[in-house]
C-alpha cells in the first residue's frame, strides 16, 4: 500500500490561515445572492441593509477584520484519506494548535469556555468542534466553518414520528425559521438534516450549511422540497436583520440518510447572512 506523509506543521499553518480567512472573508457564492437580492428585495429598507451587509464584508476583506464581532466556535470538517500518514503528533492537537494561532494573529474575539456551567472562557477559542470524514485516497481537506451563537442558539432538532411524514417535516422546519425571526441575522441560510440517529441528523444539518448557494440539489424530491421551503420562508416577510422584506433565507440546503423504521430525526442548523467557512487542501 502506497502511503503519503503529511507534517502536522503545515497543518497547523493550512488552519491558521483559514480561520482568518474564513472570518474576513465572505465566500463568493454567498456574495453573489447577497448582490442579487440587494436589486430584488421588494422592500426598499431591505435593499438598503443587504447593500450595507456587502459594504460590511468588503471592508472586512480590505483590512483583514472579521465581517462580525462574534468569531464564533470553530468546527471543522476533516475529510483524510485512509492513505495519509501524519507525522509530528496527533492531528487533532495540531488542528487546535492552527485555531489557537489563527484566533491570536487574527485579532479574533475569544468565544471558547472550558465547561458549560463554570463558564471559564479558554482565552484562545479552543477547542475546536472537530469532525472527522475517513475516505479513499491520500489527499486531506480541511473546511474551517465558524460558528457564531445567534444562530446557533436558534437551531432545533426534533424526533418526528414516521405517521408525521413530509408535512410533519415542512412544519417543523418554518416553525423554527418563524420562532427564530431576526436573531439569526437574516437573510439566513437554513441547513437541514433527516434521517440518521439524533447526534446524526445534526451534524448533517451543519454540514448542508457548506454547500454552494444557488447550487440544486442532485436529488430530485429535495430540489423540489428546497425550493417550496424558502419561497414559504421568504413569504414569512421578516426579511434582512428582520426589519421586513422578501429576503429571510437565501438558501435551504437538505442532506438526509437512512434511518429506522420507527424514526424520523430533523434537525434545522440555521447560518447566519456570512455563514463563514473556508476550506483547503494538502
Amino acid at each position: 500500500m502506497k502511503t503519503r506523509v503529511i507534517k502536522l506543521f503545515d497543518v497547523i499553518t493550512l488552519v491558521e490561515h483559514l480561520c482568518i480567512e474564513a472570518n474576513c472573508v465572505m465566500t463568493s457564492d454567498i456574495k453573489r445572492c447577497l448582490e442579487k437580492q440587494a436589486k430584488e428585495d421588494k422592500s426598499m429598507l431591505g435593499r438598503d441593509i443587504l447593500n450595507t451587509l456587502l459594504q460590511n464584508a468588503e471592508i472586512a476583506q480590505t483590512e483583514s477584520s472579521p465581517m462580525c464581532q462574534d468569531t464564533g466556535m470553530t468546527v471543522v470538517f476533516v475529510r483524510v484519506g485512509q492513505d495519509v500518514i501524519f507525522d509530528g503528533g496527533f492531528i487533532g492537537d495540531a488542528i487546535n494548535q492552527g485555531v489557537r494561532q489563527g484566533y491570536e494573529k487574527g485579532f479574533l474575539r475569544k468565544s471558547v469556555v472550558s465547561d458549560p456551567l463554570k463558564r471559564i472562557n479558554t482565552n484562545d477559542n479552543t477547542p475546536a468542534v472537530i469532525h472527522y470524514d475517513v475516505v479513499a485516497g491520500d489527499e486531506l481537506t480541511i473546511t474551517v466553518a465558524p460558528k457564531g451563537f445567534g444562530s446557533e442558539n436558534k437551531s432545533q432538532l426534533k424526533m418526528l414520528t414516521p405517521s408525521q411524514g413530509l408535512q410533519g417535516v415542512k412544519d417543523f422546519i418554518l416553525d423554527v425559521i418563524s420562532e427564530a425571526g431576526a436573531n439569526p441575522c437574516p437573510p439566513i441560510i437554513v441547513g437541514v438534516g433527516i434521517g440518521g440517529t439524533m447526534e446524526r441528523c445534526a451534524y448533517l444539518a451543519k454540514k448542508a450549511l457548506l454547500r454552494e448557494v444557488g447550487s440544486i440539489n442532485s436529488d430530485e424530491q429535495l430540489a423540489s422540497l428546497e425550493k417550496d421551503l424558502l419561497a414559504q420562508i421568504n413569504q414569512l416577510g421578516i426579511g434582512p436583520a428582520g426589519f421586513g422584506g422578501s429576503t429571510t433565507a437565501m438558501a435551504v440546503h437538505i442532506i438526509t440518510e437512512a434511518t429506522h423504521i420507527a424514526g424520523l430525526p430533523v434537525a434545522v442548523n440555521i447560518g447566519c447572512h456570512a455563514t463563514r467557512h473556508a476550506e483547503g487542501k494538502l
